[in-house]
């Protein structure tokens, strides 16, 4: 039988074999389960390695704090965000063994480039998963409505961005009225994309009864790994998913989320997407003005159109009256000659039947000429009516103040006011406003 030996013994030949076996220093990759921060500026994390959502290995490690003052800081300069849990990092760590406190890894550096690198690897994987699955344009084949009246807004009440759309939109100078109802998330941490995701749930919920036209997903900027949770696979597919258009302003400048290219239109910032929906209401109301103009114009053509079919219809009457009297006097003449041959009597019967056909056929004639002209008068009468020139010869005027009807502005004193009537354009300066409505 071996002899035994004490476990201090035991775990002395261990730390003397680790020290004559490793080496010095190791690059290792690795999650960090948990860190923690002591009084004293140093970390202890937990570092451990999964496969799937499985835990295959774990180690302690800690960070002395003069070391993780210049670590966490270079870190932070480089990827905008803080070391925490749930980051993939490569680590410089030597291996230490304590006959007390057992096997654990000192942490000498973190390489920040290759927590950006998995990053990006990671969002490219999800980024071919979507376009295999036919998700990435998705959305893309609704079409935008043109007047988007009532939006679904999904943000943090209290995100800068949230308030920057907001007052965009609720104070626009063309006081278009929109309806936005929030839908409140958590913008940024390890709950935010199934915050997110539960809001685009609720909205699909209440589509039946709030009928929203479109989604917007805003934030606001931020750093970047701050922006991880708009990278998230299940955000992307209820974005893709949804029943309506989708779009997003997440406030970030350099670069794409994956909640962007999934959207139907992405913008950069909150406040282009508020610039981005007024203006289609904007493109909307040229529309209808031109269609205005052009319904006008077109009528204006019909009436002018249709005076001359009745000017060519009275002329085409006159001629076949013509043509119809001396073709049947012609008639008249031979019958006569005939009749006046062998019958005189005939004749005078004949001769008081044509004329009571004669003036049958010139009343009838009058009248329906008499008909014809009133109409006409009536359509003279309505283009002239339609004519604006009609109002300025009455005397009307039309104001404007920086191009918009004086109705639909609120004038205030100081302001010029410019007056247009039949022949002249008047400049003026507003002193005084009385309002006879109060």
């Amino acid at each position: 039988m071996q002899q035994a030996i004490s476990l201090l013994t035991l775990n002395q030949l261990i730390r003397e074999t680790l020290d004559v076996h490793l080496e010095p220093v190791y690059w290792v990759v690795a999650e960090i389960g948990e860190l923690k921060q002591a009084g004293q500026g140093h970390a202890y994390l937990d570092l451990v390695e999964k496969q799937g959502n499985q835990i295959v290995a774990k180690m302690r490690a800690n960070i002395w704090a003069y070391s993780y003052r210049t670590i966490a800081g270079r870190f932070q300069a480089t990827t905008g965000q803080s070391l925490r849990a749930g980051m993939k990092i490569l680590a410089q760590v030597t291996v230490t063994f304590h006959e007390l406190y057992g096997i654990s890894l000192n942490i000498k550096d973190i390489d920040p480039n290759f927590t950006l690198g998995e990053r990006a690897r990671i969002r490219q994987e999800i980024i071919d998963r979507l376009s295999r699955e036919g998700m990435m344009d998705l959305n893309k084949r609704f079409a935008l409505p043109s007047v988007p009246q009532k939006i679904a807004v999904i943000s943090s009440s209290t995100a800068a961005g949230y308030g920057d759309f907001v007052n965009q939109i609720d104070h626009n100078r063309f006081e278009y009225k929109v309806v936005h109802k929030l839908y409140q998330a958590t913008l940024q941490g390890t709950d935010a994309a199934a915050t997110m995701i539960g809001a685009f749930q609720k909205i699909e919920t209440d589509l039946v009864r709030e009928r929203f036209d479109i989604i917007v997903l805003i934030r606001g900027g931020g750093a970047q790994l701050d922006l991880d949770c708009f990278d998230d696979y299940g955000l992307a597919l209820a974005i893709a998913k949804s029943s309506i258009p989708v779009l997003t302003g997440i406030g970030h400048e350099r670069d794409e989320t994956i909640a962007d290219l999934v959207s139907h239109t992405k913008m950069k910032t909150p406040t282009a997407v508020a610039e981005f929906i007024l203006s289609g209401f904007r493109d909307f109301e040229d529309r209808l003005n031109l269609w205005t103009k052009n319904l006008g114009r077109f009528a204006g053509q019909i009436f002018v159109r249709e005076e001359r079919k009745m000017m060519d219809l009275e002329n085409r009457l006159k001629n076949l009256v013509r043509f119809n009297l001396g073709k049947n006097g012609e008639k008249l003449v031979f019958f006569q000659n005939r009749i006046q041959s062998s019958y005189q009597n005939k004749i005078r019967i004949s001769t008081l039947s044509l004329s009571n056909l004669n003036q049958s056929l010139s009343k009838s004639w009058k009248v329906y000429l008499e008909k014809e002209s009133k109409k006409l008068e009536t359509l003279d009468k309505d283009l002239t009516k339609a004519d604006p020139n009609t109002f300025f010869e009455k005397g009307y005027t039309r104001s404007e103040i920086n191009g918009i009807p004086i109705h639909k502005t609120v004038p205030k004193k100081g302001q010029e006011l410019k007056t247009f009537s039949r022949n002249s354009v008047i400049s003026s300066i507003i002193n005084e406003i009385k309002d006879y409505g109060k």
